[in-house]
Protein backbone atom coordinates (compact mmCIF):
# COMPACT_ATOMS: atom_id res chain seq x y z
CA UNK A 1 0.00 0.00 0.00
CA UNK A 2 1.11 3.55 -0.64
CA UNK A 3 -0.29 6.67 0.67
CA UNK A 4 -0.28 9.86 -0.87
CA UNK A 5 -0.58 13.55 0.73
CA UNK A 6 -0.89 16.31 -1.51
CA UNK A 7 -0.40 19.92 -0.84
CA UNK A 8 0.37 23.65 -2.22
CA UNK A 9 -3.52 24.45 -4.21
CA UNK A 10 -5.21 27.48 -3.94
CA UNK A 11 -6.50 30.82 -6.04
CA UNK A 12 -4.14 32.40 -8.01
CA UNK A 13 -4.51 35.03 -10.83
CA UNK A 14 -3.83 34.44 -14.64
CA UNK A 15 -0.06 34.28 -15.29
CA UNK A 16 0.77 33.51 -11.42
CA UNK A 17 2.30 30.84 -10.30
CA UNK A 18 1.36 28.23 -7.67
CA UNK A 19 3.82 24.43 -6.29
CA UNK A 20 1.95 21.33 -5.48
CA UNK A 21 3.41 18.72 -3.48
CA UNK A 22 2.40 15.14 -3.45
CA UNK A 23 4.74 13.08 -0.16
CA UNK A 24 4.45 9.37 -0.63
CA UNK A 25 4.69 7.06 2.20
CA UNK A 26 4.05 3.34 2.95
CA UNK A 27 5.46 0.87 0.28
CA UNK A 28 7.82 3.23 -1.47
CA UNK A 29 10.29 0.83 -2.28
CA UNK A 30 7.30 -0.21 -5.53
CA UNK A 31 6.79 3.07 -7.03
CA UNK A 32 7.95 3.77 -10.19
CA UNK A 33 6.26 6.81 -11.91
CA UNK A 34 4.28 9.20 -10.12
CA UNK A 35 2.82 12.37 -11.54
CA UNK A 36 -0.23 14.44 -11.61
CA UNK A 37 -3.88 14.28 -12.90
CA UNK A 38 -6.15 16.88 -13.12
CA UNK A 39 -10.60 17.09 -13.29
CA UNK A 40 -12.16 20.12 -14.43
CA UNK A 41 -15.95 20.44 -13.92
CA UNK A 42 -17.93 18.18 -16.48
CA UNK A 43 -14.66 17.43 -17.93
CA UNK A 44 -12.57 13.78 -17.92
CA UNK A 45 -9.91 13.11 -16.06
CA UNK A 46 -6.33 14.23 -18.04
CA UNK A 47 -3.11 13.31 -17.19
CA UNK A 48 -0.78 16.46 -16.70
CA UNK A 49 2.69 14.87 -16.27
CA UNK A 50 4.71 12.42 -14.77
CA UNK A 51 7.85 11.40 -14.02
CA UNK A 52 9.92 8.20 -13.53
CA UNK A 53 12.30 6.98 -10.78
CA UNK A 54 14.97 7.54 -13.62
CA UNK A 55 13.74 11.05 -13.79
CA UNK A 56 12.37 10.50 -17.45
CA UNK A 57 9.13 12.95 -17.70
CA UNK A 58 5.90 13.52 -19.80
CA UNK A 59 3.62 16.79 -20.27
CA UNK A 60 0.06 16.98 -21.74
CA UNK A 61 0.79 19.25 -24.87
CA UNK A 62 -1.05 22.02 -22.84
CA UNK A 63 0.96 22.78 -20.25
CA UNK A 64 4.49 21.99 -21.91
CA UNK A 65 6.73 24.99 -21.02
CA UNK A 66 4.61 26.19 -18.10
CA UNK A 67 4.30 23.34 -15.77
CA UNK A 68 7.72 21.51 -14.25
CA UNK A 69 7.80 18.49 -12.61
CA UNK A 70 9.89 17.13 -10.53
CA UNK A 71 10.60 13.69 -7.81
CA UNK A 72 13.03 14.40 -4.66
CA UNK A 73 13.73 10.15 -4.22
CA UNK A 74 15.35 10.65 -1.15
CA UNK A 75 11.98 12.85 0.28
CA UNK A 76 10.00 10.22 -1.30
CA UNK A 77 8.27 13.52 -2.97
CA UNK A 78 6.77 15.02 -6.38
CA UNK A 79 6.56 18.43 -6.99
CA UNK A 80 5.02 20.06 -9.76
CA UNK A 81 5.69 23.94 -10.65
CA UNK A 82 2.73 25.43 -12.70
CA UNK A 83 4.04 28.76 -14.38
CA UNK A 84 1.73 31.33 -16.57
CA UNK A 85 -1.56 29.59 -15.04
CA UNK A 86 -4.45 30.70 -16.70
CA UNK A 87 -7.86 29.98 -16.12
CA UNK A 88 -8.43 26.96 -18.23
CA UNK A 89 -5.81 25.05 -15.34
CA UNK A 90 -8.86 25.26 -13.01
CA UNK A 91 -9.34 21.74 -12.02
CA UNK A 92 -8.44 19.25 -8.94
CA UNK A 93 -4.94 17.84 -9.12
CA UNK A 94 -4.33 14.23 -7.95
CA UNK A 95 -1.28 13.05 -7.26
CA UNK A 96 -1.01 9.34 -8.43
CA UNK A 97 1.89 6.62 -7.96
CA UNK A 98 2.33 3.31 -10.07
CA UNK A 99 3.59 0.84 -7.70
CA UNK A 100 1.98 -2.39 -9.27
CA UNK A 101 -1.52 -1.32 -9.01
CA UNK A 102 -2.35 2.72 -8.82
CA UNK A 103 -2.77 5.00 -5.93
CA UNK A 104 -3.80 8.50 -5.88
CA UNK A 105 -4.13 11.46 -3.38
CA UNK A 106 -6.99 13.31 -2.20
CA UNK A 107 -7.07 15.80 -4.41
CA UNK A 108 -5.95 19.81 -4.72
CA UNK A 109 -8.09 22.10 -5.87
CA UNK A 110 -6.37 24.86 -8.25
CA UNK A 111 -8.39 28.20 -9.09
CA UNK A 112 -7.18 30.38 -11.96
CA UNK A 113 -9.46 33.53 -11.72
CA UNK A 114 -8.94 37.21 -11.86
Amino acid sequence: QVQLVESGGGLVQPGGSLRLSCAASGSIFSINTMGWYRQAPGKQRELVAGITSGGRTNYVDSVKGRFTISRDNAKNTVYLRMNSLKPEDTAVYYCYAAAGSQYWGQGTQVTVSS
